[in-house]
């Protein structure tokens, strides 16, 4: 129980910090943005959506229902935003170890 808590409140304050700092600054996160997203939809739209999704996910996470799950999707998010920005790995190499608190958060439930 403790350990999922901390793992929880971990991951959320990661979130909202992105999520609110995205929706502050969004011209500096728009450089993670993955090319074939920007073909069809303007950066700056992608950042305000993926910042609605962090807000769904900082939600759920408080919830405490179905963890297990929100977990699996917390890592997933993770590991794409790795793939999506191998060339930028010396700021994303962080979220490898997010990636891995989501992952233990998965089997804790």
């Amino acid at each position: 129980m403790v350990i999922s808590w901390l793992l929880r409140i971990g991951l959320v304050i990661v979130f909202l910090y992105a999520a609110v700092s995205s929706l502050m600054h969004p011209l500096t996160w728009e450089g993670f943005v993955p090319n074939f997203l920007v073909k069809e939809i303007a950066a700056g739209t992608v950042v305000k959506i993926i910042a609605i999704y962090e807000f769904v996910l900082i939600i759920w996470l408080l919830s405490g229902k179905f963890i297990r799950y929100c977990g699996l999707l917390c890592a997933l998010t993770f590991a794409g935003i790795v793939l999506c920005n191998t060339s930028q790995l010396i700021t994303t190499f962080r979220d490898i170890g997010l990636m891995f608190m989501a992952v233990a958060l998965y089997f804790t439930e």
